[in-house]
């Protein structure tokens, strides 16, 4: 992993000033992070995950909303069972998951 990548997005989540940071540049940068400090950056990542799945840019895109839930479990679900916050975000998750597919059901 390039170190200075890695040290451009913590200055910019840094600069971000907020406690998580939302929308592509968040996705953009806990991404990367999480390939770097999973257990650190691992829950942010799978949070912004579930509200990207919720974003009005895939909201008629099913396939890519199911992407994102599934790609936001298997993040939390990495987490070590000590992270005091991977319970949470994989129960959002997986409900967000359950959701989205009991709409396709439905919608069938």
């Amino acid at each position: 992993m390039d170190q200075d990548i890695v040290m451009r997005a913590r200055v910019q989540l840094l600069s971000a000033n907020r406690r998580v940071v939302r929308g592509t540049e968040g996705l953009r940068i806990y991404r990367l992070l999480t390939q770097v400090q999973p257990e650190v950056y691992g829950s942010k990542l799978a949070y912004v995950l579930v509200e990207a799945s919720l974003s009005p840019l895939v909201q008629e895109l099913p396939e890519q909303r199911l992407a994102l839930l599934d790609e936001a479990v298997a993040v939390a679900s990495a987490l070590g069972t000590a992270n005091p916050y991977r319970a949470e975000v994989l129960a959002k998750a997986l409900a967000a998951r359950r959701e989205l597919e009991g709409r396709q059901r439905r919608g069938m």
